[in-house]
């Protein structure tokens, strides 16, 4: 055994509790070096009586590793444990303490869980765990009142640019709801809503007023009730990075410079503010002049961004914040954030834009979720032929070891968004990657977002051409292309195992795109196979039972002789399932 591999600490996501009685242990080894990981678990106060082995299961593999998971019941909230790798005739033991090659008498030097406290537990809202999420980009999804129009406002449908209007807003929504509840949508993610000089609003002025260009505050409330009373969630976004340098008090600063009182709300370098040679004298929104970065650590603008995420949950019952650039805001803001929204809501849904691994900020003190861009990167770019299912498998895989499974079951998985072309643009055009890129969407862990128009066939390039107004005739609309979604979305949403059930590659080999991969829990078993190559592909798998189903036409599909093969065309697809017996 390569010993320098095995790791575990006692703490973030290699254990943690994942319910006020369930601890959840995890081990890494060198890929491909051990048979079994054993952990020898007890009460430190009573070892002897309480003492029992659970045998790990190999949850995940990477490139390099093997990681190996338990889920613990102890006896009095409280665990000790060590564990026994074993390989061939050889076993050592990990400790805290250090690696043993005899067991050392218990429980001296053991790893330790002191104690679940439900008030530590990291809990996320189980409505998400249920939840389709629809991106709405409020200027460009539909323009249901002229009389908002801004001035100059554009044709619907004409060339999306970095500063034109086409006239979207909440009105537009409202008429619009009845078209995501038949699409099977049950939670709605806007990008900004509040006053702002710009299209996409994430310049803001005035924090409490929605966009006279969109509507007004009782608009917004209005939709969001309607929303509710079609079961559907309402998710707004929270640009606390960085304000408009319109908003008040930074036009103060531009006046009254070292003697505003709002001089420490912002990072000023150097006085006056302003930009030269593109460069601002006061740290921005990247080299963006026009959004002045916050000073988050100041109390005043704590207690005002605080006051903002507040009241929206209280005045229109929000049911969550996405949070933008939220890897550039310092974690003991986010710390009170959560403090401050979960007590006014204690299921919103906190989701943080961070394009990296977020594990700092998903340990229960801050976010709920992250949006999961390095999901879409991983599968786009094997569905365009960028790899082997060895390597999607690895690289998917070590995904999901990031964070604990109570994050995995909500992180925010979409394939695009309004910072990144177009899915179907993604894709080269062709819909059948597109489907398949939608169907491991839907049947692989997380909360699945669709951005608006990609049911539809809308394609665009890099921001602003992915902001295409939305389209609304339906002999202009891909309705093949939206009946897949729509299947997909009540495939998701009927089945369980689709949204909690254990994810597992059972097929991803070395030098073959073609994968198979399962999703299951006590009730349902379901397989998904999928060719990934241009040419018709039979695959192969063993399999006793014989009661398999295809998910989507009910047809009976037997294996022979204890192997199912399963024959796909040209970048094809099947989805079966089979009843587990109680």
């Amino acid at each position: 055994m390569l010993l320098e591999a095995l790791y575990h600490v006692p703490r973030d996501k290699w254990a943690y509790a994942y319910d006020p009685r369930t601890i959840h242990l995890r081990v890494r080894t060198k890929k491909n070096d051990v048979d079994t990981v054993v952990a020898m678990t007890g009460d430190k106060y009573d070892w002897d009586s309480t003492y029992f082995e659970i045998t790990m299961e190999k949850a995940a593999s990477d490139e390099m590793f093997d990681f190996w998971e338990a889920s613990v019941l102890p006896k009095y909230k409280r665990l000790t444990y060590a564990f026994r790798v074993t390989a061939g005739t050889e076993s050592i033991y990990m400790l805290d303490s250090g690696i043993y090659h005899d067991c050392p008498a218990p429980t001296g030097g053991y790893y330790e869980f002191p104690y679940i406290h439900e008030i530590d537990v990291f809990k996320v809202p189980n409505w998400a765990k249920d939840a389709v999420f629809y991106q709405i980009l409020p200027e460009r999804f539909a323009n249901g009142d002229a009389e908002n129009d801004p001035e100059g406002t554009q044709p619907w449908g004409g060339q999306p640019k970095t500063d034109n209007f086409f006239g979207g807003d909440l009105k537009g929504v409202l008429d619009h709801l009845d078209d995501l509840v038949d699409l099977g949508i049950n939670a709605i993610y806007f990008t900004p809503l509040f006053t702002s000089p710009s299209n996409h609003k994430y310049d803001i002025v005035d924090y409490k007023q929605v966009d006279p260009h969109f509507g007004d505050n009782a608009l917004l409330k209005e939709v969001v009730e309607a929303c509710h009373e079609k079961g559907i969630r309402v998710m707004l976004d929270a640009v606390f990075n960085h304000c408009s340098e319109l908003f008040p008090p930074f036009q103060d600063v531009l006046k009254n410079g070292e003697k505003s009182k709002y001089a420490d709300w912002f990072h000023i370098n150097q006085f006056p503010a302003r930009v030269e040679n593109g460069i601002a004298t006061y740290d921005t929104f990247g080299f963006f002049g026009n959004m002045p970065k916050f000073n988050t650590a100041n109390s005043e603008v704590k207690q005002y961004l605080l006051d903002v995420a507040e009241y929206w949950i209280k005045e229109i019952k929000l049911d969550g914040w996405r949070l933008d650039v939220a890897n550039e805001v310092d974690h003991h803001f986010w710390r009170d954030f959560r403090k401050v929204v979960k007590n006014a809501n204690p299921e919103a849904y906190i989701v943080g834009e961070v394009w990296s691994d977020s594990l700092s900020w998903l340990v229960g003190d801050q976010f709920d979720s992250v949006m999961n861009y390095p999901f879409a990167d991983k599968v786009l770019e094997f569905f365009n032929g960028g790899m082997d299912g060895a390597t999607f498998s690895n690289r998917m895989s070590s995904l999901l070891m990031r964070y604990p499974q109570q994050t995995n079951e909500v992180v925010f998985n979409m394939l695009c968004s309004h910072d990144t072309p177009r899915l179907l643009t993604r894709v080269g055009g062709d819909k059948r990657k597109l489907k398949l890129s939608v169907v491991f969407l839907f049947t692989y862990m997380g909360t699945p977002c669709i951005f608006y128009g990609d049911e539809v066939g809308i394609t665009g390039g890099g921001d602003p051409d992915c902001r295409k107004c939305m389209i609304w005739d339906p002999k202009k609309q891909d309705r093949e292309l939206y009946d897949f979604y729509k299947m997909l979305i009540n495939l998701r949403k009927t089945h369980k195992a689709l949204r909690e059930g254990r994810f597992r590659f059972l097929k991803a080999d070395l030098g073959n795109p073609c994968i198979i991969y399962e999703r299951a829990d006590d009730s349902i078993h379901f397989t998904i196979w999928m060719n990934n190559t241009d040419q018709k592909q039979t695959l192969s798998h063993p399999m006793v039972t014989t009661d398999w189903r295809d998910a989507l036409t009910n047809e009976k599909v037997m294996p022979v002789n204890g192997t199912m093969n399963v024959t796909l065309d040209p970048f094809g697809y099947r989805i079966l399932f089979r009843n587990i017996s109680k």
